[in-house]
């Protein structure tokens, strides 16, 4: 039985988002981002001895995060970047570009960022890609992951709350208007476990961050 460990990214800068200008040399994660990654790759060298395959998505607070986690490794496997564990993109469902403010606010961000996904699987709006197809390919990718994890390997997928939750809600049959409800709480660098059996995918953990979670240090994070 083969086991698939889902790392949500670290804390990202507001550019990730589309909040502001990002310039080519941004970092993909704060130092806070990159702290958060280093202890969740601290945590999951204490449960694993190491990755047979490690996969991110193609943005660049994934592909960070990754690097921040098998920091704690060695060897490391080759980082395989597939696209499909990509997150779906804010600016493409919210009629307009997000400003700061509204980014700052918690609460109107949410609010904004929710309304904007019912309507997108709804199909009431539509963009470069459709809810369906964003569905779809997160239900490939994770079937890739699962070839790679076998009956026994250890794989180490990086990506972010939207994508992680919607396999989630796939394999516990969530109604598709219910799956971001499932994101909300997710904390930035949390790592999730699924097993591969002869059954298909099975949810063992979800969200861990106790080790984001020590009293004082502020390292838990939500975006």
């Amino acid at each position: 039985m083969g086991a698939i460990y889902l790392v949500r990214h670290g804390q990202a800068p507001a550019h990730a988002y589309g909040v502001g200008t990002a310039t080519g040399d941004a970092p993909g994660l704060t130092d806070l981002g990159f702290e958060q990654a280093r202890r969740s790759g601290v945590l999951l060298a204490g449960m694993v001895p190491a990755f047979d395959a490690t996969i991110s998505g193609a943005l660049p607070r994934q592909r960070a995060t990754l690097q921040g986690v098998m920091a704690a490794f060695d060897p490391r496997p080759e980082h395989v970047v597939d696209a499909d564990w990509d997150e779906y993109s804010v600016s493409d469902i919210v009629a307009g570009s997000v400003d700061a403010a509204t980014y700052a606010d918690r609460a109107a961000y949410q609010r904004l960022v929710d309304t904007a996904l019912s309507d997108w699987i709804d199909g009431t709006t539509t963009g470069d890609e459709s809810y369906a197809e964003y569905a779809a390919r997160t239900t490939a990718a994770a079937q890739r992951a699962a070839d790679l994890a076998g009956s026994g390997a250890n794989v180490l997928v990086v990506s972010s709350a939207g994508t992680i939750t919607q396999l989630l809600a796939q394999l516990w049959q969530v109604p598709p208007q219910g799956w971001p409800t499932l994101s909300r709480a997710f904390v930035n660098a949390s790592v999730t476990k699924v097993i591969s059996g002869k059954r298909g995918l099975s949810v063992v953990s979800v969200n861990e961050h106790a080790h984001l979670a020590r009293r004082g240090e502020g390292m838990m994070t939500y975006r």
